[in-house]
């Protein structure tokens, strides 16, 4: 049987369990395709599944192989698959065992990628991009409304500072530092606030007005995340959907909510089915190929430096998308 390598966690553990591994091939099945990878999706989640975190939601025991997005071109098809796959450019989001050469999908879950859009700047919007749609569809954003986004430099982030301005709302952005917050005033913000400011928190209610933020979400959570929601309007909607932090999500009081009329959501409410994630990943490159959304994209690591990769997500350093590339 034919190997590849693959990017396996040996045991949980700091970025040094993440290591090269050799795996069999994967065979494309009946309704399967082979995707020849191109570049994979990295996601600061990851890393913290990697390091223990999460285990008991995700499930997952070492070794395996961490699963997520990638970009790539069709190399076989199984029984049941349209021959005309073979070739094309695909991206797949929610795949499993994807830091790998080859991977196997069901042919149903593959997005093909138009042109005008590279594989690279496909597999940022895997995620991301999917994540972002279906968060402004979950809270209905809707034009002349002000939204206020934590954690507005971060992947998922730049992405939602460019759907929710072409959207028409006003978007009020939280980022950490003159680099990451000169990003976010670029990609459309209206204003944004920086995060390592004292009085941030003052500079945000300020740019909000009096009555606050129709929409919040929270990309952050922990004690920033917790400090934006007296930033929200009464009868708004809060999302408590990040924690990077690894302090675990906003952990806002759900009686004050109701009390004030403020809808909670959270990370639960984007949990989507394959068939979901397929179709909003067709909306998102529509999107880039017609130019309205731009991915941001801080650096790309062979395969083999998987790790490496891990530690760059964890330094918080790089602004923008970590992408690995088996064939770099």
């Amino acid at each position: 049987m034919i190997g590849m390598r693959v990017a396996q966690v040996q045991e949980f553990g700091g970025p040094e369990v993440l290591v090269t591994a050799s795996a069999p091939e994967p065979v494309a099945g009946e309704g399967e395709a082979v995707v020849a990878v191109d570049h994979i999706d990295t996601l600061f989640v990851q890393t913290q599944i990697r390091a223990g975190a999460f285990n008991e939601f995700f499930g997952v025991e070492p070794p395996y192989v961490p699963g997520g997005g990638i970009s790539g071109t069709v190399t076989a098809i199984g029984p049941g698959v349209d021959g005309g796959l073979v070739g094309r450019r695909v991206a797949v989001s929610g795949a499993a065992d994807t830091y790998a050469e080859f991977v196997a999908v069901p042919a149903a879950h593959l997005s093909p990628v138009p042109d005008g859009v590279g594989l690279r700047e496909a597999a940022s919007l895997v995620h991301d991009g999917v994540t972002a749609l279906a968060l402004l569809d979950n809270t209905a954003l809707k034009p002349g409304e002000t939204v206020l986004l934590t954690g507005a430099s971060g992947g998922m982030g730049t992405l939602l500072v460019q759907f929710a301005h072409a959207l028409g709302a006003r978007v009020v952005g939280v980022a950490r530092g003159p680099e990451k917050t000169a990003l976010v005033r670029e990609l459309g913000a209206d204003h944004v606030i920086d995060a390592t400011d004292s009085e941030w928190g003052r500079q945000a209610r300020a740019a909000l007005g009096e009555d606050g933020a129709d929409l919040v979400l929270d990309g952050v959570g922990g004690q920033l995340g917790l400090e934006t929601f007296p930033l929200t309007a009464d009868g708004g909607r809060f999302s408590a959907h990040g924690a990077p932090t690894g302090t675990g999500f906003a952990a806002v009081d759900p009686e004050e909510a109701r009390r004030r009329g403020i809808t909670l959501l959270g990370i639960g409410d984007v949990q989507l089915t394959p068939e979901r994630r397929t179709a909003l990943l067709g909306r998102v490159l529509t999107e880039a190929a017609a130019g309205r959304l731009r991915p941001v994209i801080g650096e790309v690591f062979p395969l083999a430096r998987a790790a490496d990769a891990h530690r760059a997500i964890e330094g918080r350093a790089l602004v923008g998308k970590v992408l690995l590339a088996p064939r770099e």
